[in-house]
């Protein structure tokens, strides 16, 4: 099976601070995510990662395909980064001086192209002070990609005719 995407579903790549946005045809390496966050600061580690299922709706997935407009997509995705940093505030019951930051990294990994069932299409990974603040902003990453980020997904079903599979917009 040759795919060919089109120009604009590309790899990028784009850093906002400590942070990072990719969007890659490689498998996501998640143990080098995780490290990318990593901070001698951090008391927690947040990690989603989220993973083609071999089923839907009652019928057998057998792959996922993923495109983006990339230059908006990765800008996208930044923007959203920023946000969190901005967004996320310490938790009352750890009170802290003003210069120490809620979210200390984040890493945000899209897959592009062909994701087999049982490999990972995102992973998200956050260093944070505190865990409160690591799960709140992890969780508020992974709704905004879904929800925001130009990508889309394509279903591949046991059984169905290659061409019968549509594309669907990324959603919560």
């Amino acid at each position: 099976m040759t795919t060919s995407y089109p120009s604009t579903s590309v790899g990028a790549r784009e850093e906002v601070g400590k942070s990072v946005c990719v969007l890659s045809y490689k498998s996501l390496e998640i143990d080098e995510i995780i490290k990318s966050v990593s901070d001698d600061g951090a008391g927690a580690t947040a990690l989603f990662i989220g993973t083609t299922r071999n089923s839907y709706q009652g019928k057998v997935v057998t792959r996922l395909e993923y495109q983006a407009y990339s230059k908006l997509a990765i800008k996208t995705m930044t923007d959203i980064i920023r946000t969190a940093h901005q967004s996320v505030i310490r938790s009352t019951h750890h009170p802290a001086p003003t210069a120490a930051p809620s979210i200390i990294s984040c890493a945000v990994h899209h897959r592009l192209g062909t994701v087999p069932v049982g490999e990972p299409s995102i992973v998200i990974a956050v260093s944070s002070p505190h865990r409160k603040e690591a799960f709140v902003a992890c969780e508020q990453i992974l709704e905004e990609v879904k929800q925001k980020v130009q990508i889309w997904k394509r279903e591949y079903y046991e059984g169905e005719k290659e061409e019968e599979a549509e594309w669907k917009a990324n959603s919560g």
